[in-house]
């Protein structure tokens, strides 16, 4: 069970990443690509190529940590983004959207208050 705070910083990195790659290589995506240090906190995702594997990097107070999921059937639906893009901050519940099987692309957000800046 992966338990997450609502207030953490959830980094998707978009492009195909090769699940072979382990804590140094994921860290190091990170680093080159969305430009984040992994050990300043946050929570990185990254997705294979054909979408039926994810991987979750995140700093667990002394050392790194992992989560792997691989799907038996069907495919994680990564929310409409450009080809430009390399990565998408998404929420705590969008990442628990994307691993519970919804589309985000499809989700539509309801209009809710914002304090005025």
């Amino acid at each position: 069970m992966l338990n997450l705070s609502l207030t953490v910083e959830v980094y998707l990195y978009t492009l195909p990443t090769d699940m072979r790659r382990g804590f140094d290589g994921l860290m190091r995506m990170a680093e080159e690509h969305l430009q984040k240090n992994v050990l300043q906190g946050g929570l990185f995702v990254f997705v294979n190529r054909h979408r039926d594997r994810v991987k979750l990097l995140y700093w667990d107070q002394d050392g790194l940590a992992v989560w792997y999921k691989r799907l038996e059937r069907c495919t994680f639906a990564l929310p409409g983004v450009d080809e430009e893009t390399v990565g998408v901050i998404l929420s705590a519940t969008e990442l628990a959207m994307l691993l519970g099987g919804v589309d985000l692309k499809r989700a539509r957000k309801r209009n809710r208050y914002q304090i005025p800046a």
